[in-house]
Protein backbone atom coordinates (compact mmCIF):
# COMPACT_ATOMS: atom_id res chain seq x y z
CA UNK A 1 0.00 0.00 0.00
CA UNK A 2 1.18 3.50 -0.78
CA UNK A 3 -0.32 6.88 0.06
CA UNK A 4 0.26 9.67 -2.47
CA UNK A 5 -0.66 13.27 -1.72
CA UNK A 6 -2.96 14.77 -4.38
CA UNK A 7 -3.00 18.56 -4.19
CA UNK A 8 -5.45 20.90 -5.91
CA UNK A 9 -4.01 24.31 -6.78
CA UNK A 10 -7.23 25.64 -8.37
CA UNK A 11 -5.90 27.25 -11.52
CA UNK A 12 -2.29 27.70 -10.33
CA UNK A 13 -0.84 24.18 -10.72
CA UNK A 14 1.72 24.99 -13.43
CA UNK A 15 2.97 27.93 -11.35
CA UNK A 16 3.12 25.77 -8.21
CA UNK A 17 5.04 22.99 -9.95
CA UNK A 18 7.67 25.43 -11.20
CA UNK A 19 7.95 26.91 -7.69
CA UNK A 20 8.47 23.49 -6.07
CA UNK A 21 10.91 22.42 -8.79
CA UNK A 22 13.04 25.48 -8.00
CA UNK A 23 12.64 25.22 -4.22
CA UNK A 24 12.98 21.45 -3.79
CA UNK A 25 14.55 20.10 -6.95
CA UNK A 26 12.91 17.38 -8.98
CA UNK A 27 10.87 17.09 -12.16
CA UNK A 28 7.24 17.02 -13.14
CA UNK A 29 4.97 15.94 -15.95
CA UNK A 30 1.59 17.46 -16.62
CA UNK A 31 -1.30 17.07 -18.99
CA UNK A 32 -3.79 19.77 -19.82
CA UNK A 33 -7.50 19.39 -20.42
CA UNK A 34 -6.97 20.15 -24.12
CA UNK A 35 -4.72 17.06 -24.41
CA UNK A 36 -7.30 14.72 -22.92
CA UNK A 37 -9.76 12.53 -24.82
CA UNK A 38 -12.36 14.14 -22.52
CA UNK A 39 -11.56 17.70 -23.65
CA UNK A 40 -14.91 18.07 -25.43
CA UNK A 41 -16.63 17.70 -22.04
CA UNK A 42 -15.00 20.92 -20.80
CA UNK A 43 -15.79 24.51 -21.77
CA UNK A 44 -13.35 26.42 -24.01
CA UNK A 45 -12.01 28.51 -21.10
CA UNK A 46 -10.99 25.31 -19.26
CA UNK A 47 -8.88 23.81 -22.04
CA UNK A 48 -5.57 25.15 -20.65
CA UNK A 49 -6.22 23.87 -17.10
CA UNK A 50 -3.88 21.21 -15.71
CA UNK A 51 -5.94 18.03 -15.66
CA UNK A 52 -3.29 15.92 -13.91
CA UNK A 53 0.37 16.15 -12.98
CA UNK A 54 2.99 14.17 -11.13
CA UNK A 55 5.95 15.68 -9.30
CA UNK A 56 8.97 13.60 -8.28
CA UNK A 57 11.68 15.05 -6.10
CA UNK A 58 14.55 13.60 -4.08
CA UNK A 59 12.78 11.19 -1.72
CA UNK A 60 9.18 12.32 -2.30
CA UNK A 61 6.43 12.64 -4.87
CA UNK A 62 2.93 14.06 -5.19
CA UNK A 63 0.20 14.51 -7.76
CA UNK A 64 -1.61 17.76 -8.52
CA UNK A 65 -4.38 19.31 -10.59
CA UNK A 66 -6.14 22.61 -11.19
CA UNK A 67 -9.45 20.98 -10.33
CA UNK A 68 -12.67 21.84 -12.13
CA UNK A 69 -13.06 25.37 -10.73
CA UNK A 70 -10.96 28.08 -9.12
CA UNK A 71 -10.99 28.48 -5.36
CA UNK A 72 -8.98 30.76 -3.13
CA UNK A 73 -5.78 29.27 -1.77
CA UNK A 74 -5.55 30.09 1.91
CA UNK A 75 -3.46 29.22 4.91
CA UNK A 76 -6.19 27.20 6.64
CA UNK A 77 -5.17 23.79 5.31
CA UNK A 78 -5.60 20.55 7.24
CA UNK A 79 -2.42 18.85 6.02
CA UNK A 80 1.20 19.55 6.91
CA UNK A 81 3.95 18.22 4.68
CA UNK A 82 6.92 17.07 6.77
CA UNK A 83 10.31 17.25 5.07
CA UNK A 84 13.35 15.78 6.85
CA UNK A 85 16.99 15.99 5.82
CA UNK A 86 20.34 15.25 7.43
CA UNK A 87 22.07 17.93 5.34
CA UNK A 88 21.93 21.22 7.29
CA UNK A 89 22.79 23.44 4.32
CA UNK A 90 20.15 21.79 2.14
CA UNK A 91 17.54 22.03 4.91
CA UNK A 92 18.21 25.74 5.35
CA UNK A 93 18.11 26.31 1.58
CA UNK A 94 14.80 24.48 1.19
CA UNK A 95 13.24 26.29 4.18
CA UNK A 96 14.23 29.66 2.73
CA UNK A 97 13.05 28.72 -0.78
CA UNK A 98 9.67 27.46 0.43
CA UNK A 99 9.25 30.61 2.56
CA UNK A 100 9.58 32.87 -0.49
CA UNK A 101 6.19 34.55 -0.85
CA UNK A 102 4.83 32.63 2.14
CA UNK A 103 4.79 33.06 5.89
CA UNK A 104 7.13 31.55 8.48
CA UNK A 105 5.10 30.38 11.47
CA UNK A 106 8.11 28.99 13.38
CA UNK A 107 11.64 29.98 12.34
CA UNK A 108 14.11 27.20 11.63
CA UNK A 109 16.02 26.85 14.91
CA UNK A 110 17.66 24.23 17.08
CA UNK A 111 15.16 22.19 19.09
CA UNK A 112 15.44 20.27 22.40
CA UNK A 113 14.84 16.89 20.71
CA UNK A 114 17.92 17.40 18.52
CA UNK A 115 18.63 19.06 15.23
CA UNK A 116 16.64 21.96 13.84
CA UNK A 117 12.96 22.41 13.10
CA UNK A 118 10.81 25.10 11.53
CA UNK A 119 7.32 25.57 10.12
CA UNK A 120 5.95 27.73 7.32
CA UNK A 121 2.99 28.23 5.03
CA UNK A 122 4.11 28.60 1.43
CA UNK A 123 2.62 30.97 -1.15
CA UNK A 124 0.12 28.27 -2.17
CA UNK A 125 -1.22 27.74 1.35
CA UNK A 126 0.57 24.44 2.01
CA UNK A 127 1.90 24.02 5.51
CA UNK A 128 5.46 22.64 5.77
CA UNK A 129 7.40 21.27 8.73
CA UNK A 130 11.14 21.12 7.98
CA UNK A 131 13.43 19.01 10.19
CA UNK A 132 17.21 18.81 10.02
CA UNK A 133 18.59 15.85 11.94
Amino acid sequence: MQLDPYIFFYGRTAEALEFYKKALGGEYELSRVSESPMSSQFPPDAQNRVMHSTFKGPGFSFMASDGREDKAIGDDGAINLALTTSDAAEGQRVFKALSDGGKVSMPLNEVPWGGSFGMLVDRFGLEWMVSIR
